[in-house]
Formats: structure tokens, C-alpha cells, sequence
């Protein structure tokens, strides 16, 4: 049980909809719940909601199709939202044997699946990138902040190349209350961005360039080096990591 179902649950009571002894019942069971379920070669942490607001995230490197697969199924028994990034369709293949409802998002490299109410983002995520190349980062970014309850808006294809595309876009930048701006090569887009708008960029380099740009890592630099106010920067390819954060900080 998260904040957003006990809320619920609070409100079903405060209408008559439920009865106390009722109510009090489900929330000793999710007390009652063991905390983590040790798998042998995986503990799965059931109360990762309870202290961060969202589910267990299963990262689909490193792991077999089998691991992966059960895990998510002890996941989902708990009733719990089911996030796998960086999944192949060898991994979708194993998952779906145990939870056959579950999603996949080849475009962004995440099976999901949705059983958990999360409470609604207070604004709108825009998820701004460079280019087509950078497009899985993104994917990966706006469909991680749409499962955690974030209104999303795309802004794709408006690197610095051309200046114009992007501020032909300038309106639905200013609505945002966070953007998340996936760029690869020399990673200036965030910085540009930045100067544009007065809410936080959270800047995703990714590890798309030439020789020079050392798989991400010229674009990481770049943007740690922002001269734009409000640039905060996650790792490489990490388009879930800016997801996290920019939720975190729409529910506040």
C-alpha cells in the first residue's frame, strides 16, 4: 500500500464507503506484509513505495529473461506497478509467462504494467530531444514519468542545428513545471533551453555522437558545464533516472 491508495482508502471511509474494521483490516495486512522476499538470487523490496512512492524498478542488465521474470512476477503478486527498463524482447517473452498483462514498449526498452493508483503530478513533464537518434532515451524518460502519473508532452527533433524548430516551441516550454532535455553530440540543447524557461532541466546526455564525443561523455560534460541557471544533469542514457527526478519533483 502507497500514499496515494491510503489516501484513498481514508476518503472511501470519511463517505461511508467502507467500513472501518474494513479499512483497518487491509492496512494491518499491508503492515503485516513481509517487507522484502528473498529470492536466492533477489531480494524484492515490497515496501519501496511505501518509502519512495513508486514501486521496485527492475533494470533489465546483467540479469537473465528467467530472473527477470520472476522477479516481476513476485512484483506484480504483491499488487504492485511493474517497471522493466532496458528490456529486450527475449526478456518480454519470459515476463509475459508470468504476468501475461504486462506491456511492451520496444520504442523505449520497458515492459510496464499498471495495477497501483499513483497520485496525479501537479504539472505537466515536457520531454524535449535533439534528435531522432536520441528518441529510446527519450521514450524511456516520458514513459517512465507517464506510469509514475505525470501529464506528458513531447518535444522531439529540435536540436541546436536548426535553432528554429525549437523555438517554434517556445509556448509549450514555458508551461512545463519540469523538462527533461535528452540531447547526444555535444549535449548544448539543455543550456539552451535553460535560458529560455524558469523551470528546473534536468539534461540526459546520451551516448549518440562521432568518435570525438567518447559515447556520451562529451555531452556529459557539456551540460555539467551549463552556463544556464537550473541545469541538473543524470548520467549517460539514463532516461530514467531524469524521469524519477522530475516526478519527484511535479508531485511536490
Amino acid at each position: 500500500m502507497n500514499a496515494a491508495q491510503l489516501h484513498t482508502l481514508l476518503e472511501q471511509v470519511a463517505r461511508g464507503e467502507i467500513q472501518t474494521a474494513a479499512a483497518e483490516q487491509r492496512v494491518l495486512d499491508a503492515l503485516r506484509a513481509r517487507p522484502f522476499e528473498d529470492l536466492g538470487f533477489a531480494r524484492v523490496d515490497h515496501h519501496r513505495s511505501v518509502r519512495q512512492g513508486f514501486p521496485e524498478v527492475i533494470l533489465g542488465i546483467g540479469k537473465t529473461p528467467a530472473q527477470i521474470a520472476d522477479i516481476a512476477g513476485e512484483i506484480v503478486s504483491r499488487g504492485s506497478t511493474l517497471l522493466v527498463t532496458r528490456a529486450s524482447a527475449a526478456v518480454f517473452d519470459a515476463v509475459r509467462l508470468r504476468v501475461p498483462q504486462a506491456t511492451y514498449h520496444p520504442d523505449a526498452g520497458l515492459i510496464a504494467f499498471r495495477q497501483q493508483d499513483v497520485a496525479a503530478g501537479k504539472g505537466t513533464i515536457v520531454v524535449a530531444a535533439a534528435g531522432t537518434s536520441d528518441l529510446q532515451v527519450a521514450e524511456e524518460a516520458a514513459r517512465t514519468a507517464e506510469l509514475m502519473g505525470n501529464p506528458v508532452e513531447r518535444v522531439y527533433d529540435v536540436g541546436v542545428a536548426g535553432l528554429h524548430r525549437l523555438l517554434g516551441e517556445r509556448a509549450r516550454l514555458a508551461s512545463a513545471r519540469v523538462i527533461i532535455v535528452v540531447a547526444g553530440m555535444e549535449g548544448a540543447l539543455p543550456s539552451v533551453i535553460a535560458g529560455l524557461v524558469d523551470v528546473p532541466v534536468i539534461a540526459v546526455p546520451t551516448s549518440i555522437g562521432y568518435g570525438a564525443s567518447f559515447s556520451g561523455i562529451a555531452a556529459l560534460l557539456g551540460m555539467l558545464n551549463s552556463c544556464a541557471a537550473g541545469v541538473s544533469v543524470v548520467n549517460i542514457d539514463n532516461g530514467f533516472g531524469a524521469a524519477n527526478i522530475a516526478s519527484l519533483i511535479n508531485h511536490l
